[in-house]
């Protein structure tokens, strides 16, 4: 199988699975109504000089997108235990291209959710200037680089029983940690919170306000997640492809 064609594959197995088309699109979207409508005209919410749509936004972006690519852990364990993973490795299909394919069908599918949620946003009033989207959504995509990592990682450590149990339970702490339901400001919560990846991705929203971007204290916890989920990720495939 050529690189090109399992490509296409991926990204066309990804979105028509129903129950991840559903899971990354919609439930977003329709927690973004429910808990931003109510408070459109919130122009400072829990005084982060926010406004709520915005930054309801923002945090509903992290939460679809970082389910977005987590559920490449779902997809890869559902192929080891029919087995499709060990027939792929006697094709010409080199591992670097099979997770490429991963990878890319992942940001695809995040990437859609979140254009979903801008047009959402939009229609409740957010209104940011061409560059400030721009920066957003880049800083939003590099946020995502250790969750692609986590999502090879989860394949490839757990059976396809477990694997969405765990996923869902993981994104729900990781979503709470990172402030997608509330602001976190102070206490033990935001503590931990600053030094999860899932925290600057809603942080992004600051573009919104000032210019203010991630500190470099955001850049480097981003940077050494990635660092050490990318080898984690490859310490698991090793030996997932190592078994007899």
């Amino acid at each position: 199988m050529s690189a090109r064609l399992y490509m296409r594959f991926e990204l066309l197995r990804a979105f028509r699975n129903r129950r991840f088309f559903i899971f990354s699109f919609g439930f977003p979207l329709v927690l973004y109504y429910l808990i931003a409508a109510p408070q459109k005209n919130t122009q400072s919410l829990a005084g982060t000089g926010i406004s709520a749509p915005l930054y309801y936004m923002a945090g509903l972006a992290a939460f679809g997108t970082m389910a977005s690519m987590i559920s490449s852990g779902a997809r890869i364990a559902a192929e080891r235990q029919a087995g499709w993973t060990r027939q792929l490795r006697i094709t010409p299909l080199t591992s670097r291209n099979y997770f490429r394919a991963k990878v890319v069908a992942s940001y695809a599918m995040a990437i859609t959710s979140l254009l979903l949620l801008y047009v959402a946003g939009a229609s409740l009033g957010v209104s940011l200037a061409a560059r400030e989207w721009l920066e957003m959504t880049a800083l939003i995509l590099i946020g995502l680089l250790p969750f692609a990592a986590l999502g090879i990682l989860l394949g490839h450590l757990v059976n396809v029983e477990s694997v969405g149990p765990l996923t869902g339970g993981l994104l729900g702490i990781l979503a709470f940690l990172a402030g997608t339901w509330f602001p976190l400001t102070h206490g033990f919560l935001y503590d931990v919170g600053q030094y999860l990846p899932g925290y600057w991705i809603v942080q992004a929203s600051h573009i919104g306000i000032q210019g203010h971007t991630w500190s470099a204290k955001g850049w480097a916890v981003v940077l050494i997640w990635t660092v050490v989920l990318v080898l984690l990720a490859r310490w698991a495939y090793r030996r997932d492809t190592q078994r007899v």
